[in-house]
């Protein structure tokens, strides 16, 4: 998470969708950087509503803009599908080695999850709240060059992203069979992301 007190603005990390590249890029424009540990790198929204929202609120009398960046589904299950196979992770109930593409898809669309498909939902994350708390500036994954204008524009600086954190390279493919079960237990994941104009 990264907050920015003068562009009154915060962004999320969402797990795999480059934050840690971004975070990288900003460190020295941010006012408060939040990289570790994991679960508060990567707080969702009623998190951040609870305890960093309040902060800012209470003390500096400023609320906050909350811009975050979305994964096309598959693609999000894919990334974390490819980053589960590490090798440093065999053994772990984690791991997804020996687990096909679409056996981690159906294990993510049960109603408990094994460990090694248990990886959150993006529409959880990024939530709105009771209190009206919400995600203002919401940005496709896939449209890098509208993320960094926007942010460019809302800080008024010039950055390049390194490529951080990215997950093995593997060709990884989707049964219908399986898409179609997903996309039906999943309809809010899918749907959020086409609400992103």
């Amino acid at each position: 998470m990264l907050v920015f007190h003068d562009a009154k603005l915060v962004l999320l990390s969402v797990p795999k969708t480059g934050t840690t590249a971004y975070q990288d890029a900003l460190r020295d424009r941010a006012d408060l950087i939040i990289s570790d540990p994991p679960e508060l790198k990567h707080a969702p929204l009623f998190r951040y509503n609870r305890w960093i929202r309040p902060m800012f609120q209470k003390v500096c009398n400023v609320e906050l803009e909350v811009a975050a960046v979305m994964r096309e589904p598959i693609s999000w299950l894919g990334s974390w599908y490819r980053f589960r196979q590490r090798p440093f992770l065999d053994g772990k109930a984690n791991s997804t080695k020996d687990i096909s593409f679409d056996d981690f898809v159906l294990a993510y669309c049960q109603g408990k999850q094994p460990g090694f498909a248990n990886v959150g939902s993006q529409a959880k994350f990024l939530a709105p709240q009771p209190n009206g708390c919400k995600v203002d500036h919401l940005f496709r994954y896939e449209d890098q060059p509208r993320v960094q204008n926007f942010l460019q524009q809302r800080l008024s600086v010039d950055f390049e992203l390194a490529k951080m954190n990215v997950s093995p390279q593997m060709a990884i493919a989707l049964s219908p069979e399986v898409e179609s079960r997903l996309r039906r237990k999943k309809a809010d994941e899918f749907s959020l992301y086409e609400s992103i104009v």
